[in-house]
């Protein structure tokens, strides 16, 4: 069966371009062409992939994360960007989205950005892990100790990639290729970000663990309750 992806772009030419080369790549896709159609649309189906441009009339993509997010929709969601809209894009990573891409893309960027989501969809359904008090479920994505949080897939490959890897401390280069792949617009920057925002995760979860960074990189290490 075909993986379903909803495509939102207020910009007509560029919405049928992409459908297109999405179907060409053999995904099921529906097209809407502002944030009201766009809810609408997940509230009558369920998706694999949402990708989501932020500025849309009648309600932006932002708006329609943040309600699938506040009903406990866990569909990985790709936001499109302006390119120089960096604080659009850290609302949208804070709000919930799994990954951003920023305008103008490549389109065989965008497939394969759309094809990783739907495969860590698939294939994070077994098996969770844990550290100190922590636990890492890998079926909802949730990171819990004495609360719990949702984790984007980022996030969670982070996270994942972090507890896998205690023993040794994990360069921004390595977790770059494990986490982001061949992704243009990531860098050492982008890591320090989301272990900033794990971090505050780990404390918002009153963990007794951290992210320790020094000059080797970043690993998990035991301590107090945050």
């Amino acid at each position: 069966m075909s993986s379903r992806v909803l495509y939102a772009e207020d910009t007509r030419d560029l919405n049928r371009a992409v459908s297109a080369v999405l179907k060409h790549q053999g995904f099921d896709v529906t097209s809407c062409f502002d944030g009201v159609e766009a809810s609408k649309a997940l509230a009558s189906s369920r998706y694999d992939v949402v990708v989501l441009d932020i500025m849309m009339p009648n309600r932006s993509g932002l708006d329609v994360l943040k309600d699938m997010r506040a009903e406990g929709d866990v569909t990985p969601v790709l936001l499109l960007t302006a390119k120089t809209e960096v604080d659009d894009r850290v609302a949208g990573l804070e709000a919930g989205a799994d990954d951003y891409l920023s305008k103008p893309f490549a389109m065989k960027e965008l497939v394969a950005r759309i094809k990783s989501l739907d495969r860590r969809n698939t294939d994070y359904g077994v098996g969770n892990l844990s550290f100190g008090n922590v636990r890492l479920n890998a079926e909802t994505f949730e990171l819990a100790a004495c609360n719990s949080v949702r984790l984007s897939h980022q996030e969670f490959e982070l996270m994942r990639t972090l507890i896998l890897n205690t023993d040794r401390d994990l360069s921004a280069d390595f977790l770059l290729g494990r986490v982001w792949g061949a992704a243009d617009d990531a860098d050492a920057a982008t890591v320090d970000l989301y272990i900033r925002y794990l971090g505050s995760k780990l404390q918002g979860i009153q963990s007794n663990v951290m992210v320790k960074s020094s000059e080797a990189g970043y690993r998990l290490v035991e301590g107090d309750l945050q």
